[in-house]
């Protein structure tokens, strides 16, 4: 379905000459001869490149397309590296229905929308989260070409330092970072702002430093930017939100992955993963000079292509279970996606042995959730049939002049329901499939609602019982109870579907998070009812 996307939605963007595809790496420095010219030149080092790229759509595009200062290049013999163009407007040159789509304001999206209100999807995040930078703002998401800018000012990010230029006025308007915002100064700090964020959070949300990162960004001298890079350094080098090269290979246009964390977490276990089919996983994994990997897929899947950003990882410094060691970003632990669901997260952190933050009142050991929409779906019954994320979320429309492309603004299908639903369930209304999506999702967010009441008497019950002087034992098996109830809930309202992607794991885990809040608040009760 998404095969015209797959070769049109990006183009030649890329990597440089030895990025996008699997390149000759050890090729001897041979200046190649005078009288060959264009691809061929390239060719004499690059005959990997060579093979995919001629039998590929974009096999007659010059080298000269995407990369400048070619010949210097060759006149050095390599030593003078090729400047390769990163911008998706390149793209938008020949895919122009794609890309416009792509910077498409969506209205539909929530206008700044704090999740942490009482019509938001996390009405008692403030009380929940105590302790958390997300306490200050965690907005509900809009649209992919608002990823870099709304995360940079956002009140949790760097105390409000970065603003729009145009203020309220300019919060939808598509373009350049800093076309867009303005630095007001490394001294300001708003009140009721935190100074979070970091360098490998902003990988997911631009394809700007794809040649500056080392893998899962380890420290090199080859590497502009690492884990342990100033944010605003990071911050200020960032111009574009994701590109195209994130999901396309920009030499032989083959669907594909680069997000480091999510090549490592697939390579962990390939046959049993959660994108597996028939114990296999249609990834082949390209490491180029021991510094950057990308993930090639003979075809779409775009359950991996999305889960580059849908999906819990870890990117900030926390301690280990352990022994309340801190953990900082010199640790590879600080870009980590674990691919498991709410049933298995717990367990997987404490083997990992990382967790976020204590909470400010009970002292559990908490996960801050990130947007687990992959590990969501994965195993629901959309899944099992083989429907992927383009499918429901990026649907083929009709350009201008009369050919078909698919939507790159990503779509909420049920403001949707005919682009999105009504091509595989025909014998539907509208109406009618639209009040079975809004029935899955009210009754998750019921248990979600209940989930919240719940912890929120734990914790309540927790400060009495500590005022009270019930034993450290006792309050640190409520704390252990308050940790499974966290990780269960939370990860819902992180998760974008309110349910609907997976239903039956939401009800299984919404439920098991209200009984251990609740077991949590008997243990209390009964040691303060009799004197323990």
């Amino acid at each position: 379905m998404l095969k015209k996307a797959v070769t049109a939605a990006v183009v030649v963007l890329g990597a440089t000459l030895c990025l996008g595809v699997p390149s000759k790496l050890t090729a001897a420095k041979t200046k190649p001869a005078k009288e060959t010219k264009g691809r061929e030149a390239c060719y004499q080092c690059h005959d990997e490149i060579k093979t995919m790229k001629e039998s590929s759509k974009h096999a007659k595009l010059a080298c000269e397309t995407c990369h400048d200062n070619l010949a210097k290049h060759m006149d050095s013999m390599g030593d003078v590296k090729p400047v390769t163009k990163i911008d998706a407007a390149l793209c938008g040159k020949c895919h122009k229905e794609q890309y416009d789509s792509f910077f498409k304001m969506n209205y539909e999206s929530a206008a700044r929308k704090e999740k942490g209100v009482p019509t938001g999807r996390s009405p008692k995040q403030d009380k929940l989260l105590a302790g958390h930078g997300f306490t200050f703002e965690h907005n509900e998401p809009r649209g992919h070409a608002f990823m870099v800018t709304d995360q940079f000012i956002v009140d949790r990010f760097q105390g409000g330092r970065y603003q729009l230029k145009d203020g309220w006025k300019g919060y939808d308007k598509p373009g350049k970072t800093w076309d867009v915002l303005v630095d007001k100064g490394e001294n300001t700090k708003l009140p009721e702002s935190a100074m979070a964020g970091n360098p490998t959070c902003i990988q997911c949300k631009t394809s700007d430093h794809i040649l500056k990162w080392k893998f899962l960004g380890d420290k090199d001298p080859k590497a502009k930017w690492d884990r342990t890079s100033n944010v605003n350094d990071v911050a200020k080098d960032t111009n574009n939100p994701v590109g195209c090269i994130h999901c396309h290979d920009p030499h032989g246009t083959q669907p594909r992955v680069v997000r480091d964390a999510l090549i490592q977490a697939v390579a962990r276990d390939r046959s049993g993963n959660i994108f597996a089919k028939g114990g296999k996983t249609d990834l082949k994994e390209v490491d180029f000079r021991g510094f950057r990997k990308i993930g090639v897929m003979a075809k779409t899947d775009s359950r991996m292509m999305c889960a580059q950003c849908h999906v819990e990882y870890n990117c900030n410094t926390g301690s280990q279970w352990s022994d309340g060691k801190k953990v900082g970003y010199d640790d590879q632990r600080t870009n980590h996606m674990p691919l498991k669901n709410a049933k298995e997260l717990l367990a997987h952190y404490k083997k990992l042995d990382f967790y976020d933050f204590k909470h400010a009142v009970t002292g559990a050991r908490l996960i801050k959730m990130q947007h687990p929409e992959a590990e969501t779906f994965a195993g629901s019954v959309h899944d099992r049939a083989g429907v992927q994320c383009h499918q429901c979320h990026m649907p083929k429309l009709k350009g201008k002049n009369g050919k078909q492309f698919s939507s790159h603004g990503v779509i909420r299908p049920k403001n949707h329901i005919k682009e999105a639903c009504l091509g595989c369930h025909p014998k539907y209304t509208v109406e009618a499939k639209l009040y079975q999506i809004e029935t899955i999702q009210n009754y998750t967010k019921g248990k979600m609602r209940k989930a919240e009441y719940w912890i929120g008497k734990l914790i309540d019950a927790y400060a009495v019982a500590k005022r009270s002087g019930v034993a450290e034992e006792t309050l640190a098996k409520a704390r252990e109870k308050h940790e499974e109830a966290h990780v269960l809930w939370e990860f819902w309202t992180a998760e974008n579907s309110d349910g609907f992607h997976n239903p039956e794991l939401a009800r299984e885990t919404l439920t098991g998070s209200i009984k251990a809040a609740k077991d949590g608040v008997k243990l209390l009760e009964d040691a303060m009812a009799g004197g323990k």
